[in-house]
Parts: structure tokens; C-alpha cells; sequence
């Protein structure tokens, strides 16, 4: 089985996945690391020369590739991946993948991505804890109708990273 971890950028998709991989000794896939070894480019330097439209379909290529490649696997998805090109499709048919939500707060979320936005090509450009705040905002509610059609959500404020992995743990047995 493979699990797919989706939420938004900040919610823990590759701390948690990386952590869950271990305990239930699968491989770990993040697909933005993917896409990069792929493409020999960082996402922002992909976005820079070729723009969101040429990343968004190599994203939608490259899930179907990990997908049809990794049969017992936990898999990080960018925080956009599946609310675009049909990605949620190509998760939900597929039977023998179970996807769960981070659900993380919008104050969580804005906390921990403010000091990090130089590194994340869609928030680089917001100056203000404010204008970040908003950008999220706006962002998930577009967004939750996607990750909440995951088979399971945990909230993941206040808990560690621990938690969140046994919490998952026992979702999935």
C-alpha cells in the first residue's frame, strides 16, 4: 500500500513522512524532491525559467510515474499538487493508496512559513506576516475542498511530530 500525505506547504508532509516511512520501514518518496532529481532543477529555479503551467504538468507526470514505480511507499505531495490537473483522481482510483490530510491551522501555518518564505517560490515575494496570512487564507479555503477529500485528516496543532505519526499509524492498520 502506499500512503499519500497531502496539506498545505508547512503542514509537516515531509517531516511526518519521512518519520512515518521509518517506523513502518517503507521508502519515502517526496515528490518535490522527485520532480527536482528529474528535471535537475529546484522548484523555484523550475518556476523561474519555465513558469507554474510547465511545473503543475510535470508534477501531474511525475505522480503518475512515482505512483506506477512505488508499490509500499509514503509519498509527500507539494501542498498544490492535488488540486491541480487531475491529481486527486489519479490518487483516489487507485485502491491500494491511502491518503491522509495534516490539517494545519492558518495561525500555525503563518508562523511557521514566515520565516521560511525566502525559500518557497509562491510566498518569497510577501513582506508582511500580514499579506502571508491573507495569501494562506485565500489559498485554503481554494484548496480544502481537495485535501478534505482525503481519506483521513488529522489536525496536527499542538502535537508533535510523534503524535502525528501514531495517530497515523493507527488510521491506517
Amino acid at each position: 500500500m502506499n500512503i499519500v500525505l497531502m496539506g498545505y506547504m508547512g503542514s509537516g508532509k515531509s517531516l511526518i513522512g519521512k518519520g512515518l516511512s521509518e517506523k513502518m520501514k517503507i521508502q519515502y518518496i517526496d515528490l518535490d524532491h522527485y520532480i527536482e532529481i528529474q528535471e535537475k532543477k529546484s522548484i523555484p529555479k523550475i518556476f523561474e525559467e519555465k513558469g507554474e503551467i510547465y511545473f503543475r504538468k510535470k508534477e501531474s507526470f511525475y505522480l503518475e510515474e512515482v505512483l506506477d514505480t512505488y508499490k509500499d511507499a509514503v509519498i509527500s505531495l507539494g501542498g498544490g499538487t492535488p488540486c491541480f490537473t487531475g491529481n486527486l483522481e489519479i490518487v483516489k482510483k487507485n485502491k491500494n493508496i491511502k491518503s491522509i490530510y495534516l490539517q494545519t491551522s492558518l495561525q500555525e501555518l503563518t508562523k511557521r512559513l514566515f520565516k521560511e518564505r525566502s525559500k518557497r517560490p509562491l510566498i518569497a515575494h510577501l513582506q508582511t506576516s500580514d499579506e502571508l496570512k491573507d495569501f494562506i487564507r485565500k489559498h485554503l479555503f481554494e484548496r480544502s475542498f481537495y485535501y478534505n477529500q482525503a481519506d483521513y485528516k488529522i489536525a496536527t496543532d499542538k502535537k508533535d511530530a510523534n503524535q502525528i505519526i501514531e495517530e497515523s499509524i493507527s488510521l491506517l492498520l
